[in-house]
Formats: C-alpha cells, sequence, structure tokens
C-alpha cells in the first residue's frame, strides 16, 4: 500500500466479510469509505494466501525517517552523497 497508512485488522477483516456475502468491489469501497485499490489488493491476497495479515517485507530499514531526512536537507546538513 505505499506511503499510505495500513488498514487496521478490523477493517481487512471486514472488507472480507462483505466480500463473503457477495459485495462487490466497488460496493464494498463505496460502504467502507475505502478506495477500490487497497479493498482489491486485500480481497486478492485473502483469496491466493488465505490471510489477510501483512507479510514480511525484505529489505534494510532506513537508519533515518523521511521527516528526518527532510529536516536535515532544510538546516544544510545534507547526509546523501
Amino acid at each position: 500500500m505505499g506511503h499510505s497508512q495500513e488498514l487496521s485488522k478490523f477493517k481487512r477483516g471486514t472488507v472480507i466479510s462483505c466480500h463473503l456475502c457477495d459485495k462487490s468491489i466497488h460496493e464494498l469501497s463505496l460502504l467502507l469509505n475505502i478506495t477500490r485499490s487497497p479493498v482489491s489488493g486485500i480481497v486478492q491476497k485473502w483469496k491466493q494466501l488465505g490471510t489477510t495479515a501483512t507479510q514480511p517485507q525484505s529489505g534494510r530499514p532506513h537508519k533515518m525517517a523521511k521527516r528526518g531526512q527532510h529536516m536535515l536537507k532544510c538546516t544544510g546538513l545534507d547526509l546523501a552523497p
């Protein structure tokens, strides 16, 4: 889900329970006030893996968050090579 906030377990469960009641992706999107892309991603993941839990991600996390990097750039102490 990119840079947006991750959906709670409750909302993901709600998406699946509404999907099991034969609601379309569009109907789910309107009903839960979530865009269609995350709704279809949740349903697709549930169909393939049988779970809506987030999977472990590969790669090493950044030492500093984007906000901290931005603050350093604003003060003139840019650490990027």
